[in-house]
């Protein structure tokens, strides 16, 4: 429940500035739907760097490890 908490008190944090950023690439002239389309992407890339950092560092174990998978039979 803590997470949730935390998540929400972060997207409430970052809404009225991405929404501001929405707001000024429509004002540029770029399509709502391209830009919503354009902020999804770079979210799902900035997952990916980060989630690629986390493993990296070892604070957590891909599931195929934690599962076995990576052990020679």
């Amino acid at each position: 429940m803590a997470d949730m908490n935390r998540n929400l008190t972060c997207r409430q944090a970052l809404a009225v500035a991405f929404q501001a950023l929405s707001d000024e690439a429509v004002k540029a002239g770029w399509p709502e739907g391209d830009v919503a389309l354009a902020l999804a992407e770079l979210a799902e890339e900035r997952v990916i760097e980060v989630t690629a950092k986390v493993i990296m560092e070892g604070s957590i174990q891909p599931p195929f490890i934690a599962a076995g998978g990576g052990r020679n039979r």
